[in-house]
């Protein structure tokens, strides 16, 4: 019998000694990287899976916070990141749907630098006001705010963010011109809500839950299609005077593209396991959060694919841009 070549033998062993490393991953801590302060929603979220996911993997999985450019700053450090697992981002569909149809020059690609791992939750937007402001329904905020055009203020995530665009399509469906105002995470800008600064916001649940249950906000409406469970008595914007509104966001794990199937199918399984654990899925409803994990990797690719299409077509048709 001839001998192989020494290349195609070598060829045949790689799948092997990957399969093989795979099988022990992970070996070292794991960072998962937000792009936001801490104190947003986005960070929120991480910190809730984090310790499950930690004890499940047997390694340290380490939030690090990098701001900037409404997460996009941190998205394209991920992106060009080793794709081996042991750098994850908790995106968010801003960040990983509606940037593309917002920066022209965006450093990253969104389908083909990361791999999609699962959807980590789903999360309604809050519409609060500061309690000096003397409105105590959506339609007195819609004509207060008509009688002041341009007098209230509202602080977002940054430009491009779901707050941001929240407060937009409000302004466009109820008629009103309020100012935006962009901040580097949802933690600052609540914070200066909460000092007066600003009159309204159109943050997510998670960002703004905290304030509403101690009184330090009043909430209006939520935004998502029905009201949420856990706040009964807070209608819908869309049931209190602003018909058809509706905005969602939803927060997701990804890996840098390129990273093996067996690692983030791992990935997918141990986050998983972690969000359904009792104190993890309290905590998510505590904060509004929908814990839903999609079924596989792919599913979630199919819902950033979908959401990508949808937001730019909300986008050209508001005319929305960044200041």
């Amino acid at each position: 019998m001839k001998k192989l070549p020494s290349l195609f033998l070598a060829l045949l062993a790689l799948p092997c000694a990957s399969a093989l490393a795979q099988s022990y991953y992970p070996t070292r801590p794991v960072r998962m990287v937000v792009g936001f302060p801490p104190g947003g929603g986005t960070d929120v979220v991480a910190r809730i899976i984090a310790p499950g996911l930690s004890e499940n993997l047997g390694q340290p999985v380490v939030i690090e916070n990098r701001p900037g450019a409404t997460g996009t700053v941190a998205a394209a450090m991920v992106a060009k990141s080793p794709a081996d697992g042991y750098t994850l981002m908790m995106g968010h569909v801003s960040v990983n749907a509606i940037a593309p149809s917002l920066f022209p020059n965006l450093q990253y690609d969104v389908f083909k630098d990361f791999a999609p791992v699962t959807l980590a939750a789903s999360v309604p937007h809050f519409v609060v006001v500061h309690p000096s402001l003397p409105v105590n329904s959506i339609r007195e905020l819609v004509a207060y705010s008509k009688e002041r055009p341009g007098k209230l203020s509202f602080p977002s995530a940054g430009n491009g963010s779901t707050p941001h665009l929240a407060g937009e399509i409000f302004k466009s469906m109820a008629g009103v011109n309020l100012v935006h105002v962009p901040y580097k995470g949802s933690g600052q800008s609540m914070a200066d809500l909460l000092a007066g600064q600003h009159q309204v916001a159109f943050d997510t649940a998670p960002a703004s839950a905290g304030y509403v249950r101690s009184g330090r906000m009043r909430v209006l409406g939520v935004s998502s299609a029905k009201r949420v469970p856990e706040y009964p008595d807070v209608p819908t914007v869309a049931e209190a005077g602003v018909p058809g509104y509706e905005v969602i966001t939803w927060y997701g794990v990804f890996a840098p593209g390129g990273t093996p199937p067996a690692i983030v199918n791992r990935l997918h399984v141990e986050i998983a396991k972690a969000m359904e654990a009792p104190a993890a899925h309290a905590r998510l409803a505590e904060v509004g959060a929908d814990g839903t994990v999609t079924r596989s990797p792919d599913e979630f690719a199919a819902i950033v694919r979908a959401d990508t299409a949808r937001y730019a077509k909300i986008i050209k048709d508001a005319g929305l841009k960044i200041d």
